[in-house]
């Protein structure tokens, strides 16, 4: 992934693979070996003496196909629906740094920086605002992720002449997947103030308590969010162009400057080193075109944001076949 990213900066195309066999090879050996000296004469003892020896080699095999064609459109090209992003927030991943890695942008406040980032580009201050508020809301418990496919008034209102489901006797239509996001009632006139700003900027009804959440960049009702998100591709595009680069290569035009920040925000979610020399503590390091880039050993947030990233291209793969072969050998 690191290396993809390094490649996508200077318009190389990045190469995604995909495990389709696993092979755990493995041999022990064992030896054990021993006997007894006896002496006849006084002046040398008896004595007894053995020795052993052990070996154990692990030959693994892995194979990788190149995700093409129709599995390259979906797990690269297509944008990633908010109802898989926004539940991993409730496992305790920070809504900010997931929201910033993963939204183009949010009811029309850009996330967008750096090469072709259009008419909307340049990022909006209020875009961070926003993430900011909402992580204040989230830790301390005053926001929330719903997540349902039950939605009886719509299946109704579509179907008018249908009969009324009776809990006894029905259960409701399930169908795709919805999102909301609940603003959680709060005693705390901090918190009331913070959910106030997140309705503001969200263009929600002062008294609303929850909002669904749409894919698009505008809603189509005042009770909606919608959400404009990123593809695979797009996620380490736009990491790609806040990594650090050696100098001379921006002179020479095999690069485009590194993209500053905006607002609030006072760095990259995943900061990215380069040198001429190996780092000696990376928690990822590639080396390309005789410069090492690589994410700091001591840098949490990047490492958090990193694994996160992770995390996502596992939920973005989609596979038509029948995953990855695990072959390990029973010999007794």
């Amino acid at each position: 992934m690191l290396l993809n990213i390094v490649r996508l900066r200077y318009a190389d195309p990045p190469t995604f693979l995909d495990t389709t066999q696993v092979i755990a090879g493995y041999s022990l050996g064992r030896s054990i070996s021993g006997g007894v000296y006896g002496y006849p004469g006084a002046s040398i003892s008896t004595y007894l003496f053995g020795q052993g020896s052990m070996s154990l080699a692990e030959n693994p095999t892995t194979t990788y196909q190149p995700v093409t064609g129709q599995q390259y459109a979906e797990n690269v090209m297509r944008p990633i629906s908010p109802t898989v992003i926004l539940p991993l927030s409730l496992g305790g991943m920070p809504i900010d740094t997931l929201l910033r890695l993963t939204a183009q942008s949010i009811d029309n406040l850009s996330n967008v920086r750096g090469l072709g980032a259009g008419p909307f580009g340049g990022g909006s201050v209020r875009f961070y605002l926003l993430l900011h508020d909402l992580r204040q809301l989230q830790i301390a418990g005053a926001m929330t992720i719903r997540i349902t496919n039950e939605n009886p008034a719509e299946v109704l209102s579509q179907n008018p002449g249908s009969k009324k489901l009776s809990p006894s006797s029905q259960t409701p239509p399930k169908g795709p997947e919805h999102a909301y996001l609940v603003l959680t009632p709060t005693s705390d006139s901090n918190l009331k103030a913070i959910q106030n700003e997140v309705r503001r900027l969200l263009h929600l009804a002062p008294t609303a308590q929850e909002a669904e959440i749409v894919y698009g960049p505008y809603p189509k009702r005042p009770d909606q969010i919608a959400i404009l998100t990123r593809s695979m591709l797009a996620m380490l595009t736009q990491i790609s162009y806040e990594m650090q680069v050696p100098p001379q290569d921006v002179k020479m035009g095999r690069t485009p400057p590194t993209i500053s920040q905006v607002g609030i925000e006072s760095r990259p979610e995943v900061v990215i080193h380069c040198s001429k020399d190996e780092p000696a503590h990376a928690y990822a390091a590639v080396e390309y075109e005789d410069v090492w880039f690589w994410i700091s050993d001591d840098d949490f947030q990047s490492k958090e944001a990193f694994t996160m990233m992770q995390v996502l291209q596992a939920l973005a793969a989609t596979s038509h076949g029948t995953g990855a072969i695990v072959t390990i050998p029973a010999n007794g």
